[in-house]
């Protein structure tokens, strides 16, 4: 019997039947504790359902398959392929359901398939169900990352919870089971309940080991080699014994699946795994092992590193954990490419120190492009002191230059300018070839960095001349990316055109870093000059850096855009996608930087929330720093919410400020001036429109500059600064229409002190639709409260803390003299302030 599972059932029914009549389509977040009833309820709704169903689920593997769940669906081999195919068939023949299983063991690839088809399934005529452990979530879980972003109206979050005492008890009744007891100890977790009722005796065990060792203990010897078997090699296996897969599969332990058998339960499967002797283990994987070489066209070779790692055949695994990593890369499974050249390494032995070198490079690369910093840094090192012990000068000078990238990707920016300068000095003593083109490229990038126009424009060309020469194209598509962002960053339109030509050579040749490097260096060089005609860029490039798996690259995409959104007046929306960055795990320095300021500016400008608390830890992540692309946002942030509470400014800007004008970076000095002057200092420095217009004196004609560029604060920015009456009423009543109240008290305090006394005072905080004086923010938690959803969904659905959200929630209750959430929700109801 399927028990308490009606509502679950009738969930996805309804999505079922949408999807077959209308345009868009569903997509299904199944969460539970491990045995809580997924599949079960799944199989249920199969059995139920007429309509054409997919079914790939995930490995248990320490290094799961890229794109495990599609391997019997699709034939595509690249996460934007595989939902591309899927989103072609559904829309030829609409209805189609796609069943995920147990996505805490996904790939990175597989997690971007699941990404790419629930940001587009509103236009996808499928139903898409994923199931998950959610006991099985630590913070830092990739799959943590996706829930938090597919958040729109299609999306439907069901949870399995534990089965009542009565449910158990109607369970327990056929087999003279005391309910009650068997509830009392199985906490209602529906699989170990059925594995109690299956097994011998009255007695209850005390865990789930116990009943499923209790249950197969009835099995013979054969039954029982073959449920050993299969423990070893999920999810398939071809056992010895065709005698014993009957009675394994007659007793409910198996059952048939494309390939071979599995367990019909992951937790079975672990129970009878971990009852094994470490010489029993060891025999099986080497038997599975011989099996899978035995075909070796026809292995997959993340099965065959797998069992080779467990069966002790170090040799095996050098041949095919490296197999294995090219096949995930290929995949864009970086994460796991970054895995199997571990795997590879830790069986190395004693390996030639060139190869060992270069199983270390890649192992790195595949680290930098998923965010593992640390990790990334630490290869590249080992493999520079062993290309320096064997007199490989070419190799250590280009692992030198590729370690300036790690470190700088790390916040060490002064290491990493170490680094790439000494591997240049190294090269240049060399004939010159591509390694000494990577190293001027490198070179070039450091400058960009600082925002030197001269220093990037002359090793940029020289990189570019090299590279041509010698036919290197990934430094040909680098240093046109350095030349092209640093022309932007300068104010010259023509930039874009190199950027252009970097971009389609970078994806001629399919080199995915630089794919990604091209789009987010438009995003900075946008966002830092306001030059938002490049929107598409952005849009285009989280698209690209999605269906590539290029997971640092689209944070940083994410961070250009809550920084637009904040310019554009999309606060709320601005504030939303910097949470998202600052909830995830160990961003790089520069990441978060972008982040905390853009949050710490939303909070500023409204003047609802303390800035503070992000801004001071945005300055300390910046301290040390030289570059303006860590120091300038920080300073700017900083400058304007001292500006908007009455404090000094200049201490703000400081060194930040001396560092823009000695670099001549006018993308900067135009912006960091104009706070001086709000503030009644006056300097003249290099700017780029509208700055200069701005600090020209003709406020008017910056501030239309600006609404041109689609930035209304940065508009009435500007007519703050205006000594006459009118330009100081536009801008009071444009600072009044965002909600900046204390830019809007700064100017009406200018107003008055020009002896005017009519000013509009704008939105009263107490108004009839909100008596309680709510914050927005209190009011988006109070209509999530309304909905039903625990602290813990609030916080997944706002990007904030669960702390924050307690935080929200008590005064919530404080404002509406109310004592419980439900009370709550029907006083708002009542007051109308939903």
């Amino acid at each position: 019997m399927l028990l308490e599972r009606s509502e679950h059932l009738r969930v996805l029914h309804a999505a079922a039947d949408s999807v077959r009549t209308g345009p868009g389509g569903a997509l299904v977040l199944l969460g539970g504790e491990a045995g809580g009833g997924k599949t079960a309820l799944l199989r249920r709704f199969r059995a139920e359902c007429d309509s054409r169903l997919l079914w790939g689920a995930c490995d248990p593997l320490f290094t799961p398959r890229p794109l495990g769940p599609f391997q019997e669906i699709v034939t595509e081999s690249r996460p934007h392929e595989v939902a591309a195919a899927l989103t072609a068939d559904a829309r030829a023949r609409p209805g189609l359901i796609l069943v995920l299983e147990d996505l805490h063991w996904a790939d990175e690839a597989t997690l971007d398939v699941l990404s790419l088809l629930g940001r587009r399934i509103e236009g996808i005529p499928a139903l898409v169900v994923a199931t998950y452990r959610s006991d099985e979530l630590e913070r830092g879980h990739p799959l943590r990352r996706i829930l938090g972003e597919l958040h729109s109206g299609s999306v439907r979050r069901l949870t399995v919870e534990p089965l009542s005492r009565d449910a158990v008890c109607v369970l327990a009744e056929p087999h003279g089971r005391d309910g009650a007891e068997l509830h009392r100890v199985t906490r209602g977790n529906p699989f170990f309940v059925t594995e109690v009722l299956a097994g011998a005796g009255d007695e209850v065990p005390l865990t789930v080991r116990d009943a499923v060792l209790s249950r197969i203990a009835r099995l013979g010897p054969e039954a029982m080699a073959v449920l050993e078997a299969v423990s070893v090699a999920p999810p398939y296996a071809v056992p010895p014994s065709a005698g014993g897969l009957d009675e394994a599969l007659h007793a409910g332990m198996l059952e048939s699946v494309p390939g071979g058998v599995a367990f019909r339960h992951e937790l079975a499967r672990i129970t009878v795994e971990e009852s094994l002797t470490p010489h029993r283990r060891l025999h099986l994987h080497r038997w599975v092992l011989r099996t899978l070489l035995e075909q070796p066209g026809d292995a997959d070779p993340s099965r065959v590193a797998h069992h080779a790692d467990a069966a002790g055949a170090a040799a095996t695994v050098r041949i095919w954990a490296p197999i294995a990593a090219e096949q995930a890369a290929a995949r864009g499974a970086h994460r796991e490419a970054a895995a199997q050249y571990a795997r590879a390494l830790r069986n190395a032995g004693p390996l030639p120190a060139a190869e060992r070198a270069t199983l270390l490079e890649r192992r790195s690369y595949e680290c930098y492009l998923t965010e593992q910093t640390t990790e990334s840094v630490a290869a590249l090192r080992e493999a520079i002191r062993l290309r320096r012990e064997i007199g490989d000068r070419p190799g250590e000078g280009a692992a030198l230059t590729a370690l300036a990238r790690r470190l700088w990707c790390g916040g060490l920016s002064d290491e990493a300018t170490r680094a790439g300068r000494a591997g240049l000095r190294l090269l240049e003593g060399l004939p010159p070839g591509p390694e000494l083109a990577e190293a001027y490229s490198s070179e070039s990038s450091t400058w960009l960095n600082l925002e030197s126009y001269p220093g990037t424009m002359e090793y940029g060309e020289r990189a570019l001349r090299l590279a041509e020469e010698h036919g290197v194209p990934d430094v040909v598509v680098h240093s046109l990316n350095n030349i092209g962002t640093m022309q932007l960053l300068a104010g010259e339109p023509e930039g874009i055109g190199k950027l252009e030509r970097s971009l389609a050579l970078a994806d001629r040749a399919g080199l995915e870093e630089h794919i990604g490097r091209a789009y987010i260096h438009v995003g900075w060089a946008m966002t830092r000059t306001r030059a938002y005609h490049l929107l598409s860029w952005l849009e285009r490039g989280m698209d690209a850096c999605e269906d590539l798996g290029l997971e640092a690259w689209s944070s940083y995409l994410v961070a250009y855009r809550a920084r637009h959104r904040l310019d554009t007046g999309r606060w709320d929306d601005a504030a939303r996608d910097a949470r998202s960055l600052l909830r995830s795990t160990g961003p790089a320095p520069l990441l978060r930087i972008l982040a905390l300021t853009v949050a710490g500016l939303v909070a500023a400008r409204r003047g609802a929330e303390d800035p503070w608390p992000d801004l001071d830890e945005a300055r300390e992540l910046a301290k040390g720093q030289s570059e303006l692309q860590y120091c300038a946002p920080v300073a700017a942030a900083r400058a304007e919410a001292a500006w908007l509470a009455g404090r000094p400014v200049e201490e703000e800007l400081g060194e930040t400020f001396e560092l823009a004008v000695h670099w001549q970076a006018a993308g900067v000095t135009g912006e960091l001036a104009w706070l001086r002057v709000l503030t009644g200092t006056e300097t003249a420095v290099p700017a780029l429109e509208p700055y200069r217009t701005q600090l020209g004196g003709d406020v008017e004609a910056a501030a239309q500059q600006w609404r041109a560029r689609g930035c209304p604060y940065d508009a009435a920015l500007a007519l703050a600064g205006a000594p006459h009456e009118a330009g100081l009423r536009a801008a009071l009543a444009e600072f009044q229409r965002l909600g900046a109240g204390p830019a809007a008290a700064i100017v009406t305090r200018r107003l008055r002190s020009l002896g005017l006394r009519d000013i509009p005072r704008g939105p009263q905080r107490r108004t009839r639709n909100n008596p309680a004086e709510l914050t927005r923010r209190e009011i988006e938690v109070l209509a999530l409260i309304r909905q039903g959803m625990s602290n813990v969904e609030i916080a997944e659905r706002l990007f904030l803390s669960t702390k924050t959200v307690h935080h929200h929630v008590s005064a919530i209750l404080r404002k509406l003299g109310v004592a419980r959430r439900g009370q709550a929700a029907a006083e708002a109801v009542r007051l109308g302030v939903l």
